[in-house]
């Protein structure tokens, strides 16, 4: 892919997930029928430890979902500049939105970052970026979806991971089969977690046990703060920086995998965007230029590499923190 570009995608673990499932020698899913592969599909649940009655509660009235292969089959690849991107998704409506659900929820969010030192406006960019504050969440059945693209040969093992998953959350008492709405690839709630995600992060703030990610706001920014933290986030820094980079640097100095501290930085001649100085603290940055060396700069610390855990794109954590950024 040249620079300055970049393929969007939909789904941030699945994509990366389904590259593992492309290579050879990994099971696809067989040609038996949809009720006969369920029938399999009873049997693994089960074997894993999942109640039979939780089981066939889950898996009732289970069907194919035409209209997921077609999305599965048909996702956009559409290419943007970083510039492009950004003008896309981090709008002024939205930013003036985020402000909005940012003071209805101080004193949550401040309870939130209390417990699990994250930041409340990467919170609240977080979910404002996945399903707009809560507004577009999906209304696929997720266990039929997850179903359908489990039987499906083409990721059939990464889905069947995630249909058990979700199995899982049924048997634990989370949450009703009939309310486990979410996107046509299974990503569920406010904050689009796949079922693995969710019985990794998902939390009850309140500690009653019931983890609602689709309805209870508290449950929704408190989950993910708590995978935030668990992917790795320090709540004493910032993600990075716009900067200016001088005329003549070094060409090697630019990418992820190069660290140097602030300090060092500076003296290499990048100025913050106002043209002064660096802070000079030690914290380890990388600069990276997503657009090529005629397009914009940035300084990135380890929360930003937090932030590709969520998603694995750079012009995703860049939005992220541009939006928490203009929260602040």
């Amino acid at each position: 892919m040249s620079p300055g570009v970049i393929e969007v995608v939909t789904r941030r673990k699945v994509v990366a997930a389904a590259l593992l499932c492309a290579l050879p020698g990994v099971a696809r899913a067989t040609d038996a029928s949809f009720a006969t592969w369920l029938v399999g599909l009873r049997k693994e649940a089960i074997a894993q430890g999942i109640r039979s009655q939780s089981v066939d509660r889950a898996l009732k009235g289970v069907h194919e979902i035409p209209l997921v292969i077609e999305r599965d089959r048909t996702q956009p690849e559409t290419k943007y500049t970083l510039q492009e991107y950004l003008d896309r998704v981090v709008t002024q409506d939205r930013i003036a939105r985020g402000i909005a659900r940012f003071q209805e929820n101080r004193a949550l969010l401040e309870q939130v970052e209390a417990r699990y030192h994250v930041q409340p406006r990467f919170v609240v960019a977080l979910w404002g970026m996945e399903t707009d504050f809560g507004r577009v969440t999906g209304d696929f059945p997720v266990i039929s979806a997850l179903a359908t693209l489990a039987y499906d040969g083409r990721r059939s093992e990464l889905f069947r991971r995630e249909l058990i998953a979700a199995i899982r959350i049924v048997d634990l008492g989370y949450i009703r089969p009939e309310e486990m709405r979410g996107s046509w690839a299974g990503a569920m709630g406010q904050c689009q977690f796949m079922p693995t995600n969710y019985l990794e992060a998902a939390v009850s703030f309140s500690g009653d046990g019931r983890r609602d990610i689709w309805n209870r706001r508290e449950d929704v920014l408190a989950s993910i703060a708590n995978f935030l933290m668990r992917l790795g986030w320090r709540g004493d820094e910032t993600w990075g920086r716009e900067v200016r980079v001088p005329q003549g640097l070094d060409p090697h100095l630019i990418g992820k995998e190069v660290r140097r501290p602030l300090p060092e930085w500076g003296r290499l001649g990048v100025r913050d965007l106002s043209g002064g100085e660096l802070p000079g603290n030690d914290i380890a940055a990388s600069l990276i230029m997503p657009d090529g060396t005629e397009g914009r700069a940035y300084l990135v610390y380890s929360n930003f590499r937090t932030l590709l855990r969520w998603n694995n794109s750079s012009f995703f954590a860049i939005s992220i923190g541009t939006f928490a950024d203009a929260l602040g």
